[in-house]
């Protein structure tokens, strides 16, 4: 039986590069440019690359990057973008809780709740952690965003998600935030790019600061720093708050 997750992201590519959470991508590639001081021989993992958005970019500037995803119908569409760009990027459809590489990257992004943290147990989130800190080379980083866990604490997320929501994106319903697992419930509405309606039960994990910085510390990362993750605008100089839904965390190996 397919998780949520997988049901969600087929034939909806089209549909998927017009969600508001997807419109940042050069803001947040910048700063990545930025964290590799712009060496161009940096090779790139991009770990649920989707439909390609952060992959495409950061080729167009004249790096190397592979992308991986679960989902054949995102990496379908992800090359078809890559092919009229006339941009060369390897895209493998594998899961990012049984990953290939060893000690072959000097950058991972996973970012937009890209495989990590939509797992159905911490102990696959934790995997898929597990695999990047692999494939990371020594001195190598890895930039992810999640779900910012001091936020449910404070706020509604039904209303936060319904305040970024237009018109054919994904719809949220009867969502509940378990404090005891930090998991968010919900029920999404979506229409896939063939016109099928789908009804979704969906499960997430969120992460508070102090939890990520032990398990990136556990996976042998010296440096684990965390701020507050502003769609298209990553930085460095915006500290994590409440009022931040995700979080930017930028870790360096050993």
């Amino acid at each position: 039986m397919k998780q949520w997750y997988e049901e969600l992201f087929e034939n909806y590519g089209i549909k998927y590069d017009k969600e508001s959470f997807t419109q940042g991508t050069i803001g947040e590639c910048d700063l990545f440019e930025k964290e590799i001081e712009y060496n161009k021989a940096t090779r790139i993992l991009d770990i649920g690359c989707g439909t390609g958005r952060h992959s495409i970019e950061l080729a167009k500037r004249g790096y190397a990057v592979v992308g991986i995803d679960l989902s054949e119908s995102l990496l379908k569409h992800a090359k078809e973008k890559a092919s009229e760009q006339n941009l060369h990027i390897v895209f493998q459809e594998h899961d990012a809780r049984n990953l290939p590489f060893l000690h072959e990257f000097k950058l991972i992004i996973m970012i937009c709740e890209g495989a990590f943290p939509l797992m159905e147990t911490d102990e696959m989130n934790f995997q898929i952690l597990q695999n990047a800190a692999n494939a990371l080379l020594p001195k190598g980083k890895l930039i992810l965003t999640t779900l910012n866990g001091l936020f449910p604490l404070f706020h509604s997320v039904k209303d936060f998600l319904d305040s970024k929501t237009k018109e054919g994106n994904a719809k949220c319903d009867s969502l509940s935030f378990d404090l005891m697992t930090f998991r968010e419930h919900s029920t999404i509405y979506i229409e896939d790019d063939l016109g099928n309606k789908k009804e979704l039960q969906c499960n997430e994990r969120y992460y508070v600061p102090s939890e990520i910085t032990w398990l990136l510390k556990t996976l042998n990362f010296k440096t684990v720093d965390i701020y507050g993750a502003k769609l298209g605008a990553f930085s460095r100089n915006d500290k994590l708050s409440a009022e931040d839904f995700e979080m930017l965390i930028i870790a360096e190996k050993q």
